[in-house]
């Protein structure tokens, strides 16, 4: 099914009784990425492949559409359900259906233009705040820098929406920031030099090192519930696109940035709240007195359905009974590919190395069939610093001192969202992401790939 302008109504009704921003309400992009669930992964650069997916006909109604099947001989169905009032969108598209007033479509059209056109706007401003001032690392952990990124100068909605791209990233988790941790975000941003440490929408944000609160890192916090899957996976390497593809997605991203308004004074909508949208629609003249007040009606009765509803969930809540499920261990078989929390691709095998140990029997990597894959924790650096105190020479005693050299240079809060392996007795067999292994015998490798990029792929709105 493609999507149309009168989707696009019905959707702007719908997130307006939602209390949906002014980025909520431009609706659905005319072009955007999205990422498969099984990694596509172009074997040159290492990247999730996407699918671009173009949507040619939001400019067109319904009864456009109508005359074109008509005009091509073609013919049509209607889907039955749409004549379902239990569903929002049908109730939506059968009030606009019924209004045959030619200027509400018209000047509808107009005030989801001018919501697309700050869509826009923002994000470009957030493209251009990350390349300028985040530093993503190999170890899973971002670098923002304050100085460069100077948060008080920045509109809260391009703020909001950068630090969104951020955390998004870092956790790759898909849940919005909103309401009171949106603000929360915005307030800790804010406070130059930073000096406290945060936890929200699955990261940890804390001054860096040495930066004297001018830079903030960014790491996934371990501790945050509703995880990020972690799944065994049938890997493909795809080849590298075609350069031509690349070429009309480099075009599509310049003309975009080219017609995307550059100036503040050019976005009507970006100091505006969810609740005055339509009230500065009417005050630009976007909308006549009557459309103000059918789009106004239409907005109050959906929000009425809605808060009903959703007081009749929370009274079901209240009365059932929370379970908390626990996660089960993860086990990573020779040979194989785990992806790990949707950011780190891991796999391991045994190598032709002799084993270290005199007798490969006693050698606990030697005869492991499978680890364990879990996060590291604080004991695994008490272990590292014990074992390189001993006086022998071997593999695991060398590694570890190099271990312990690389994960000082790692801030605290990054190294608990690095990935460890381990045998089935708990033992510390490897940390891929800085090459610590028990034994000469095991490779193993944790390359940072998170399955979103950062900043969410590409989008046009214009």
């Amino acid at each position: 099914m493609q999507m149309t302008s009168w989707m696009q109504a019905e959707l702007f009704i719908l997130r307006l009784s939602r209390s949906s921003g002014v980025l909520g309400l431009a609706g659905t992009a005319f072009a955007s990425e999205i990422f498969s669930r099984n990694l596509q992964l172009d074997a040159k650069h290492m990247k999730n492949q996407s699918i671009r997916l173009v949507r040619p006909l939001l400019d067109l109604w319904k009864e456009d559409m109508y005359k074109i099947c008509q005009w091509g001989r073609q013919d049509w169905v209607e889907d039955p359900t749409n004549r379902s009032q239990l569903f929002v969108r049908n109730r939506i598209r059968t009030s606009i259906g019924n209004l045959e007033s030619g200027s509400f479509k018209s000047e509808l059209q107009a005030v989801i233009s001018e919501c697309r056109r700050t869509r826009s706007f923002v994000d470009k401003v957030c493209t251009d705040l990350i390349h300028q001032t985040v530093t993503v690392t190999d170890k899973g952990y971002a670098i923002l820098d304050l100085e460069r990124l100077n948060p008080s100068g920045v509109k809260d909605i391009c703020l909001s929406k950068y630090l969104f791209a951020v955390l998004q990233f870092i956790s790759q988790r898909q849940r919005p920031i909103r309401g009171n941790t949106s603000k929360l975000l915005l307030n800790y941003i804010r406070a130059i030099p930073c000096r406290t440490s945060l936890t929200a929408a699955g990261c940890y944000l804390s001054p860096a090192p040495g930066s004297k609160g001018t830079k903030i890192i960014v790491s996934c916090s371990v501790d945050c519930p509703l995880p990020s899957k972690t799944e065994l996976l049938n890997i493909s390497f795809n080849e590298t696109p075609s350069d031509d593809l690349g070429q009309i997605i480099a075009d599509a991203k310049s003309f975009s940035d080219h017609v995307a308004p550059t100036s503040l004074f050019e976005v009507q909508f970006l100091d505006v709240a969810s609740e005055s949208v339509l009230s500065k629609a009417r005050e630009l003249n976007l909308l006549s007195e009557s459309t103000y007040t059918t789009i106004g009606l239409l907005q109050r009765d959906e929000t009425k359905r809605f808060l009903t509803k959703t007081e009749e969930k929370s009274v079901e809540l209240e009365h059932g009974t929370n379970i908390a499920a626990s996660s089960d261990k993860v086990h990573l078989c020779l040979g194989q590919n785990l992806y790990f929390m949707n950011r780190f691709l891991i796999r391991w095998n045994l190598s032709d190395h002799q084993c270290n140990e005199a007798d490969c029997r006693n050698c606990p990597v030697s005869t492991a069939t499978s680890m364990e894959v879990r996060h590291m924790v604080e004991p695994d650096w008490l272990y590292l610093a014990e074992l390189s105190k001993c006086s022998t020479s071997n593999h695991s005693i060398s590694s570890s001192q190099k271990a312990l050299r690389s994960l000082k240079l790692i801030p605290a809060a990054a190294r608990k969202s690095l990935p460890v392996l381990v045998n089935h007795c708990g033992l510390l067999l490897c940390i891929p992401a800085i090459g610590f292994s028990y034994c000469s015998c095991l490779e193993a490798s944790a390359v940072f790939l998170p399955r979103i990029p950062l900043g969410g792929g590409h989008s046009s709105f214009l």
